[in-house]
């Protein structure tokens, strides 16, 4: 499990896998006096305990057919073929996993120097030689997407993103991933720098249930 992370609007969130969620719920109960309510939608399942705090988990690979946490429960166990690509301006990884298990990838890493703390000529040099790099490196990140990832997608159930959004926002702009990104799921995985070890952790975190945690 990840460990837990703040998020906007306070509170914090935590990835829980899937065949721990059930063990997840029943402890979050125990440590707060039980359930007092569940509020469940397509999108989200809300659990309010006894004590106020409330846990919402956003349901991964929605909508749920019929809202409740049991529904949630199931859905999760469903076995998932995924496509990833985890961008950042250093490296990529484009992947297929099926039951969090890469089958087939690729990997590559860019040159993207930082940035310079120097003024005047030499400074607008650096950055016009730093923004190439980083042209260059998306521009090598979209053709694995396409060549690995496009050609699969109707193999696949979903499609689960990871890195800089700015990057991939980027990536969004070429027409030949219209495809892919037409069916990536809202939630973009937080990742290091992409490396194959990179894509196998994020293919198992992306079975994983998002769950923000608030206290009453």
């Amino acid at each position: 499990m990840a460990k837990a992370r703040q998020v906007e609007g306070g509170g914090r969130a935590v990835e829980v896998p899937p065949e721990r969620l059930r063990g997840w719920f029943e402890r979050f109960s125990a440590s707060h006096g039980g359930i007092a309510a569940t509020d469940a939608g397509p999108l989200e399942v809300r659990v309010t305990a006894a004590d106020g705090t409330t846990a919402t988990a956003t349901v991964p690979f929605g909508p749920l057919g019929e809202p409740s946490l049991d529904a949630l429960l199931a859905h999760v166990l469903v076995p998932r073929r995924i496509a990833l690509l985890l961008v950042r301006l250093g490296g990529h990884s484009a992947g297929i996993a099926g039951a969090g298990r890469v089958e087939v990838s690729r990997t590559d890493r860019h040159l993207v120097q930082g940035r310079s703390a120097a003024g005047g000529w030499s400074q607008q040099r650096f950055a016009r030689r730093r923004a190439g790099q980083a042209r260059h490196a998306l521009q090598d990140a979209a053709k694995d997407a396409f060549e690995v990832l496009v050609p699969r997608l109707s193999e696949v159930d979903a499609v689960v993103l990871g890195g800089d959004r700015r990057a991939l926002d980027e990536l969004r702009g070429d027409r030949r991933l219209a495809p892919l990104f037409a069916r990536a799921e809202p939630r973009v995985l937080e990742v290091a720098e992409p490396s194959f070890a990179v894509l196998e952790e994020a293919a198992r975190r992306a079975l994983s249930v998002e769950i923000t945690l608030r206290d009453g």
